[in-house]
């Protein structure tokens, strides 16, 4: 095995896991080609199953009519095995919100969620199956890591949505994806590889991937410093979003465990340079919790470090999970929050909370669903 890369996590994966088949969305437009080949046909055909993959979105081998019927199973058996298959879909929000758990082909269970807005459908994935940073309030922390998810399994997320978008699944109509971001269970640069490749394939023109704009593309991390810094090298124009949860060492140790081996003032070096090499605002996370880290003195301090910085700060009402001790903030204290942050200058939103009557916050639909 090779030694990983700068920024790079090792993960070993449970003794007996199987590996996810591989697939049309893991490999390049030349690895297509070359696995195609080893099928025995034309390495045009690898161009045929890209646009029957990410555009046309038809996986029936039987609706393949620009292949021969004797080669269509095979290329599908090859290039386009089943990785995931529904659970169950859950609605809300006059079905403008809708939350999927997924099953992968070992049994894993994962979610996903599109929202749907006036003005723009956001899809929030899964990057990992569980977590291994440990967050105490988030219900994906407390669960565990489970496995990385390859970069098919990330992009089958996304072009299942746009598909159930494409065919008026969601009401208000046939709609385009506006927005993706890397929210859902998982720390993204923990699986830096895959979800790199899956932004790739996300990216890339069609056929050869889904051409969506790179722009439009949140990815958000705990603060892994060596691949943030990694992750301002590739070029990219996606948004970093950092997860900071605290503006002091002291309570972010507590919140975050990952600050206890980088600190809030190196993961925010890590940001501004990405923010420097890519053009993006960076977006700083906080999730406000009830007498934990909403106090006046942190919205204070948290300005501080942040003024005069290429920077909007995203605050999180708290979408507490079934018999936890953590709770959103009171809206007195969540309102003198805001106050204090746009009176150092710095740009501040509170997100407009969904799904929490469908176990809306990441991990908890997953957590209620009977193991096998």
């Amino acid at each position: 095995m090779a030694p990983p890369k700068p920024g790079e996590l090792t993960f070993v994966a449970p003794r007996g896991a199987k590996k996810p088949p591989r697939h049309l969305a893991d490999l390049s437009p030349a690895e297509r080609k070359e696995a195609v080949a080893a099928t025995g046909e034309k390495p045009f055909r690898a161009k045929q199953l890209s646009q029957h993959y990410f555009a046309r979105f038809t996986q029936d081998p039987e609706q393949w009519t620009d292949i021969p019927a004797g080669a269509r199973q095979k290329l599908a058996d090859e290039l386009l095995p089943e990785l995931m298959s529904v659970v169950r879909h859950v609605s809300c929000d006059e079905d403008t919100t809708r939350k999927t758990l997924w099953r992968l082909h070992d049994g894993t269970l994962v979610e996903s969620v599109l929202m749907r807005y006036p003005d723009r459908v956001t899809m929030c994935i899964s990057s990992q199956a569980g977590c291994g940073m440990n967050c105490p309030f988030c219900a994906t922390g407390q669960a565990g890591l489970d496995r990385n998810l390859s970069t098919a399994e990330i992009v089958h997320q996304i072009v299942d949505g746009v598909r159930a978008l494409r065919d008026g699944e969601v009401p208000g109509g046939p709609a385009n994806l506006s927005n993706i971001v890397f929210m859902g269970m998982g720390e993204p640069l923990a699986n830096y590889k895959r979800v790199l490749g899956s932004i790739r394939r996300l990216t890339d023109p069609t056929p050869d991937g889904l051409g969506l704009s790179q722009r439009g593309i949140t990815v958000s991390t705990v603060g892994l410093v060596p691949a943030m810094l990694r992750f301002a090298d590739e070029g990219l124009k996606c948004r970093l979003a950092v997860s900071l949860h605290a503006p002091d060492d002291e309570l972010r140790d507590t919140l975050v465990p990952v600050n206890t081996r980088w600190k809030v003032r190196e993961v925010l070096d890590a940001a501004w340079e990405y923010a420097a090499k890519s053009g993006r605002r960076i977006s700083i996370e906080y999730a406000l919790i009830r007498d934990i880290n909403d106090q006046a003195w942190r919205a204070d301090l948290l300005g501080r470090l942040l003024k005069g910085k290429r920077v909007h700060v995203n605050l999180i009402p708290l979408n507490p999970t079934p018999g936890s001790k953590w709770t959103a903030s009171r809206p007195e204290d969540e309102q003198e929050f805001v106050r204090a942050l746009r009176a150092h200058g710095v740009p501040t939103t509170v997100r407009d909370t969904r799904g929490q009557e469908i176990d809306g916050a990441c991990g908890q639909l997953a957590a209620s669903e009977p193991t096998e």
